[in-house]
C-alpha cells in the first residue's frame, strides 16, 4: 500500500496515491496526462537517463518553458537524478557560472532550442538532452535523446539522495547552493497539501515559474501527493487568467503578490467566470502581501486568501495561515511543518512576544548549503536554520515578519543578489565604484537601485548603465534607477551599507 503524502520519503511514493487513470496534469488545449502515465513517464525519463550514463546525485540542468513539460521533466529528472531547474531568461554569463557552480552532468532543452544555455553547455562538454513533447499521450509527456552513455548508479532514487538543488542569493558571497533531498521536498509536499486539505477533487491553476521553490512544491508537487490534478499555463498572463480559469475549473490557486494584485485589476469584467467557478481558497507566498489586498481579494472571488512563508532552504513552506481558524492581518500564520521558534544572536531561543530571528528545524529542511562550510557555520546554530528574517511569535503561536535580516532585494518574489549586480556593473570601462541595493516600490515590495561614481574623465548614462547590465543579466535584476554620485556615502566603520542606503539618499 502506497505512502500516505505526510509519510512519503521519495517522489515515486510521493506521486503514487494517485488513481492510475486520474488526470494528473493537462495545459490549454490538451488533454490530460494520468496518473500511470505520469508514473509511466518517470520510469522511461529513469532508464532513458541511465541509458546515457546519467543516474541517482548526477546534476541534471533543465532549461524549458514554463508548462506541463516542465512540470514532468522536473519530476521525472529529480526521480532518477538531482533535478536544477534554470531560468530560461538567463543570459549566457549566467548559464556559464550555474552550469559550472552545479557541475551539471546533463543540460535539458526542448528540440530546437535556440536557449544560449546550449552553446555553454556544449563549450563546458555538457551532455545536451533534447526533449520532444508527445503531446498525443497527454499534457506534458515527452522523449528524450541525445548523444553519449557511461556507467551511473542507476535505479530510483532514494529518500537521502538529492532531488532538487537550487542557487539562493547572497549579498556578501557568491549564490549559495541548496540541496534538497527525496525526503525534505517529500516531506515539505506533504506539509502544503496537509495545509491546504487538499484531495482528489481539487484542481489548481499554477501561473507560477517552475524554476522556483514556490511553484515546484506548492503549484506542482503538493496537489500531487493528494491526487489532485494541475493545470499548467506557460506562466503568468493577467490577461489570460480567467481564460484559464474558465477552461481548467480550478478550486484554487497559488501566487506571489503583485500576481494577485495584476488579476484583482481585471476582475470587474469576469465576475461571471468568478461566479461560475467558485474557488476554495487562493495562496499567497513568496513575498508580504497587504492586509488590504487581502481583503479585497477576498470580497472579489468569495474565498479565503491563505498568506504562507516559506523559503529555499526548508523546501518552500514553513509558516502558513490555517486555512480553518482564525487568520491574523500581518501574520503569516502558524508553523505548518517544521518546528519554528525565535532565536537572539546568542543562539538562546526566545519566548512569546519577544523580537528575534526566525529559526526553523525540520524533514524539510536542507541539511546545509554545497561546498560552503562558512555559510553553513552562520546558519545553523544548535540544529536550527536561521532564516535570516526578524519576527515575534505571540502566545497563540502566530508569527509576524518584522523585518529582514539579509540585504537581499525581494523584488515582487524574484529574489536578487546585490553582490551579483555589483560585479557586472563593475565591468563596465567608465564604473569606478558601484552599489546596489533595494528600494521600496508600491506594487513589487522592492526594485533594484544602484549609486555608481565614475572614473574621471569618463561619462555614462544611466540608459548607457541600464543597457550594459541587460545584455548580461536577467531583465528582473537590472537596475531600475541610477544614482551617479563623486561618493558613495560610507558607515561608521568606511564599509559600504547597502541596508539604509535608500533612505539616506532620500529615495524613501
Amino acid at each position: 500500500m502506497p505512502n500516505s503524502p505526510q509519510r512519503a520519503t521519495t517522489l515515486i511514493e510521493l506521486i503514487a496515491p494517485g488513481a492510475g487513470a486520474a488526470p494528473a496534469l493537462f495545459a490549454p488545449g490538451t488533454s490530460a496526462l494520468t496518473y500511470g502515465g505520469l508514473r509511466d513517464l518517470v520510469a522511461r525519463t529513469r532508464a532513458s537517463l541511465n541509458a546515457h550514463g546519467i543516474g541517482r546525485n548526477d546534476r541534471v540542468a533543465i532549461v524549458l518553458p514554463n508548462g506541463p513539460e516542465m512540470a514532468t521533466a522536473f519530476i521525472a529528472v529529480a526521480s532518477a537524478a538531482t533535478a536544477a531547474p534554470l531560468n530560461p531568461s538567463y543570459r549566457s554569463d549566467e548559464f556559464k557560472f550555474y552550469l559550472e557552480d552545479l557541475h551539471a552532468r546533463a543540460l535539458v532543452v526542448e528540440a530546437g532550442s535556440s536557449s544560449p544555455a546550449v552553446e555553454v553547455a556544449r563549450e563546458l562538454g555538457i551532455m545536451v538532452l533534447t526533449l520532444q513533447p508527445e503531446a498525443a499521450q497527454g499534457a506534458g509527456a515527452f522523449t528524450l535523446a541525445g548523444e553519449g552513455q557511461g556507467p551511473c548508479t542507476a535505479g530510483p532514487a532514494e529518500a537521502d539522495d538529492i532531488a532538487l538543488i537550487l542557487h539562493t542569493s547572497g549579498t556578501t558571497s557568491r549564490p549559495k547552493i541548496v540541496p534538497l533531498s527525496q525526503r525534505n521536498i517529500s516531506v515539505s509536499a506533504g506539509n502544503i497539501a496537509a495545509t491546504l486539505a487538499f484531495g482528489a477533487h481539487d484542481c489548481g491553476l499554477n501561473i507560477m515559474p517552475l524554476f522556483h521553490i514556490h511553484g515546484l512544491m506548492a503549484g506542482v508537487l503538493a496537489p500531487l501527493s493528494a491526487g489532485g490534478k494541475v493545470f499548467c499555463t506557460p506562466g503568468f498572463n493577467a490577461l489570460r487568467f480567467f481564460a484559464w480559469m474558465s477552461e481548467a475549473k480550478p478550486t484554487w490557486y497559488t501566487a506571489v503578490p503583485t500576481m494577485h494584485q495584476a488579476i484583482l485589476a481585471r476582475a470587474a469584467g469576469h465576475r461571471d467566470i468568478i461566479a461560475q467557478h467558485p474557488l476554495r481558497f487562493m495562496r499567497s507566498s513568496s513575498s508580504s502581501m497587504p492586509p488590504q489586498v487581502i481583503a479585497e481579494m477576498e470580497a472579489t472571488f468569495g474565498a479565503p486568501l491563505i498568506e504562507a512563508y516559506g523559503m529555499t532552504e526548508a523546501a518552500h513552506q514553513m509558516v502558513s495561515n490555517p486555512l480553518q481558524g482564525k487568520r491574523i492581518p500581518g501574520s503569516v500564520g502558524l508553523a505548518a511543518g517544521p518546528e519554528v521558534a525565535l532565536m537572539n544572536d546568542e543562539g538562546v531561543l526566545l519566548g512569546p512576544g519577544e523580537t528575534g530571528e526566525i529559526v526553523i528545524r525540520g524533514a524539510n529542511v536542507t541539511a546545509g548549503y554545497e561546498a560552503n562550510p562558512q555559510a553553513n557555520a552562520s546558519a545553523f546554530t544548535k540544529g536550527w536554520f536561521r532564516t535570516g528574517d526578524q519576527g515575534t511569535i505571540d502566545a497563540e503561536g502566530y508569527i509576524s515578519l518584522t523585518g529582514r535580516l539579509k540585504e537581499i532585494i525581494n523584488r515582487g518574489g524574484e529574489k536578487i543578489s546585490p553582490r551579483e549586480v555589483d560585479e557586472v556593473l563593475m565591468d563596465h570601462p567608465s564604473v569606478r565604484q558601484a552599489v546596489v541595493f533595494g528600494v521600496k516600490h508600491d506594487k513589487l515590495g522592492e526594485d533594484v537601485a544602484a549609486v555608481i561614481v565614475l572614473r574621471e574623465g569618463t561619462s555614462a548614462t544611466e540608459t548607457d548603465i541600464r543597457q550594459f547590465v541587460s545584455a548580461r543579466l536577467a531583465p528582473y535584476k537590472v537596475p531600475r534607477k541610477v544614482l551617479f554620485m563623486e561618493q558613495i556615502p560610507l558607515g561608521a566603520t568606511g564599509k559600504l551599507q547597502r541596508i539604509g542606503l535608500a533612505a539616506k539618499l532620500g529615495l524613501e
